[in-house]
């Protein structure tokens, strides 16, 4: 029985290890959601060059609008798509039909991806593609391998080639930048974190104002704190 007890532990701290081992190291994003030109640069990024493919569809135009204190009519005019109405949903331009042609099945709605996933996990993805010729996309991803996603941002950020260098670590794989792409590497991280803040805040729209009147509940939560003791000592002053 202790022999059968010190197998059970070895193996749970190797798989542990292995796990651990696995893990990749992300990428840290810089998201201020008090920003309001980096969320209308990011919402920009999105219809440019993701509306084509995924939808945001728990959000709309005039949400956008009254969120960032943007003019409805600027939002119209530099983010939504033309003719569509400020009172629309942020749906892809593919219908279910062709996206399952296509890619065989349809693009996930990107609504909630930055709360499922998380701001550093997207902002390492994006800038995770590297060249692979043995993908169907001609692409592959450090942070999600065989991803059947192509690369959207290619042109801007170039295109990347995986070498393996030796450390005292070990070998590690790095990502080098083998063909530039039309922005610099420093407008490029700028760039990516513009998209994913956009994508943090349609994950809670309201994350500003939870966190300002969270502050008004602690305090009401610690004065009503303060009025139960006093109360419950009154009370039970006479009890021995």
């Amino acid at each position: 029985m202790k022999n059968l007890l010190l197998t059970f532990l070895l193996l749970l701290t190797m798989s542990f290890g292995v796990v651990a081992s696995e893990e990749i190291e992300l990428q840290e994003a810089d998201i201020d959601l008090s920003d309001s030109a980096s969320l209308q640069r990011g919402a920009q990024h999105f219809v440019t060059y993701c509306l084509g493919c995924h939808s945001a569809k728990h959000i709309r135009y005039l949400r956008i609008a009254v969120d960032l204190g943007v003019d409805q009519k600027k939002v119209l005019q530099e983010i939504a798509p033309e003719g569509a109405s400020i009172y629309d949903q942020l749906h892809s331009a593919m219908n279910k039909h062709d996206a399952e042609k296509w890619f065989g099945t349809q693009p996930p709605d990107l609504s909630l991806i930055a709360r499922s996933r998380g701001a550093d996990w997207l902002y390492s993805y994006l800038k995770g593609y590297y060249l692979d010729p043995k993908s169907p996309t001609g692409v592959n991803n450090t942070i999600f391998a065989d991803t059947a996603m192509p690369n959207p941002l290619w042109q801007l950020q170039g295109e990347q080639v995986t070498e393996i260098r030796k450390t005292i670590y070990g070998e590690q794989t790095e990502l080098v930048l083998q063909e530039p792409g039309t922005l610099s590497e420093e407008e490029f991280d700028v760039f990516v974190n513009d998209l994913v803040g956009f994508l943090v805040y349609v994950g809670e729209p309201v994350q500003l104002e939870r966190e300002r009147i969270g502050k008004y509940v602690l305090l009401f939560l610690g004065l009503f704190l303060v009025i139960a003791y006093l109360l419950k000592k009154e009370y039970w002053q006479d009890v021995h």
